[in-house]
């Protein structure tokens, strides 16, 4: 679906790990930007591009080799401001004149620099306007190489004990270059820094959720006309604002089909029904097939085999269900903008699989239909944004993750309908203990999973042997990395009591520390 034509400020991708950060801290601000990997930004898609500006990233190679990646050269001859950052910062110096030396990572004698450090101004530049109120100002370098020499046309204008040209800029041609990254949130000051280089180009910040509301309205009228969309709803919140998105635009033409597998947390399937078929008197269809996957499931413990039978199970019994519903010819799939950077290799290479994912995928191919994907151009916080607009209950939009396989995942070993009981009670004890706390909001993922374990335990003057359950909550900003919670003990403490004494099945808790990497924020 492409949206009516913003101001773009274009993010050429050198596979620096924080791409994603940029557009964030651009979007955030109200400025349309959309990464590109170096080796799509053609003399012709600059033209039918037409970026407003361009933002060069940071990335793993270094410029002192042949090879080394490199945007066009008709980068630099568009007349619109241009910001290096990192190897972005290198790759324009090598390119317009000036020279990067290596460090002892790609071969050279020179200086690496990674973690904290301190940069303090050298002159004046509009580009640091709100900067350097305190006499220097903390950033975030992680480099391998640096700039011996500017380019003609450039000065210095930033400085650091071992970054001599940390920040520098041509600012007759508005190009501008600084050796830290700004969009990551160890540099304090990153979004002054973008907001001033958005405003030298000139950007207007047209970019709301209110817009994208009305401009995708108009798009889905257009692209699905009189036909009829069915949407795979999980009840999550991807899915749930890409319903009452389309459905707002074209109304009953849109059916949802919300399969419950039984492998759902507590009240959550009588919640999404009725909010979906009662509150937005929305055509959905609830294919109760608990009984279909469970007994699939029976006596699995294979992590990747429980995904992919659940995966297998979830397009046979969505099939099942839209092939009853005449004149479909769309269907509608909650895709979002790091599902579409992620999709394109920046190595043209495979990525290495860590699990399989539970989505839709491969269903328009099968039933001969035609995608529609109305926040294919949008991160997860401006779904949840997008949401607000919508009118969704904010405690839905806030809601944590929930993956595809649901608590088949989070029950490590064989799945019985006895240890998911046991499993949803627990999670829900669990949650309530963190809203009752004030804590939800602050967290980004909170579950318990039920270890494959008996554990031997005493209640009142009796022998126990039951379950023990793991507690899981982590910080994050989108799921590729993460750090436990720290909870005080006393949380911890009181919420094990609750658990043990509510929850008959369990009788010891512990609490999972563990950060993403090395572990993954689900159990499998």
């Amino acid at each position: 679906m492409t949206l009516p034509q913003h101001d773009l400020c274009l993010i050429v991708d050198f596979g620096s790990q924080v791409t994603q950060l940029i557009a964030r801290r651009l979007r955030e601000i109200g400025i349309y930007a959309e990464i590109h990997p170096f080796q799509t930004v053609t003399v012709e898609a600059l033209a039918k591009w037409k970026p407003k500006a361009v933002i060069l990233s940071g990335g793993p190679a270094s410029v002192v080799h042949e090879d080394s990646p490199r945007p066009p050269r008709e980068v630099f001859e568009l007349g619109v401001p241009v910001l290096g950052i990192c190897y972005g910062q290198q790759v324009m110096m090598e390119m317009l004149g000036g020279k990067v030396e290596g460090g002892k990572i790609s071969g050279g004698g020179g200086t690496a620099e990674f973690g904290r450090a301190y940069v303090e101004p050298v002159g004046d530049l509009a580009l640091l306007d709100g900067w350097f109120e305190a006499g220097r100002e903390q950033v975030w370098m992680s480099h391998g190489d640096h700039v011996s020499r500017l380019a003609p046309g450039f000065d210095v204008f930033g400085t650091s004990p071992n970054a001599p040209y940390a920040i520098t800029a041509d600012p007759e041609r508005r190009f501008y270059a600084v050796q830290f990254h700004p969009e990551v949130h160890h540099t304090p000051k990153g979004a002054t820094l973008y907001a001033n280089f958005a405003r030298a180009a000139g950007f207007t910040g047209d970019w709301t959720m209110g817009a994208y509301r009305e401009e995708a309205i108009e798009k889905i009228r257009a692209e699905v006309g009189d036909a009829k969309v069915i949407c795979a709803l999980s009840g999550g919140v991807d899915s749930s604002v890409a319903a009452v998105l389309i459905h707002e635009a074209i109304g009953d033409q849109l059916t949802c089909v919300f399969v419950d597998h039984g492998l759902l947390r507590e009240g959550e399937a009588d919640e999404v029904v009725a909010m979906f078929r009662d509150h937005y008197n929305m055509p959905l269809i609830h294919a109760e097939e608990q009984d279909r996957f469970l007994d699939a499931l029976d006596g699995v413990s294979d992590p990747e085999v429980k995904r992919k039978t659940i995966g297998r199970l979830f397009i046979d019994v969505f099939q099942d269900h839209a092939d009853r519903i005449e004149g479909v010819e769309f269907l509608a799939q909650g895709t979002l903008y790091p599902d579409v950077i992620e999709s394109v290799s920046f190595s043209g290479g495979p990525s290495a699989t860590i699990k399989s994912h539970h989505n839709v995928g491969g269903l328009p191919e099968k039933m001969g239909l035609k995608l529609v994907e109305p926040l294919r151009e949008l991160f997860k916080d401006e779904v949840r944004a997008l949401g607000h607009e919508l009118g969704l209950p904010r405690h839905f939009i806030g809601r944590h993750p929930f993956p595809g396989p649901g608590l088949a995942i989070r029950c490590p070993g064989e799945i019985t309908r006895e240890k998911l009981a046991i499993l949803r009670r627990a999670d829900a004890v669990y949650i309530d203990q963190i809203r009752r706390h004030g804590l939800y909001d602050e967290i980004w993922q909170a579950f318990a999973a039920l270890l494959p374990v008996r554990t031997v335990g005493v209640m009142g003057d009796g022998r126990t042997y039951d379950y023990a359950c793991a507690l899981r909550a982590v910080t994050s900003v989108d799921g590729m990395t993460a750090d436990y919670y720290p909870f005080t003990h006393e949380f911890l403490g009181e919420t094990a009591t609750r658990i043990i004494n509510e929850v008959q099945g369990i009788n010891r808790v512990t609490y999972d520390i563990t950060s993403k990497p090395p572990g993954t924020i689900e159990w499998e």
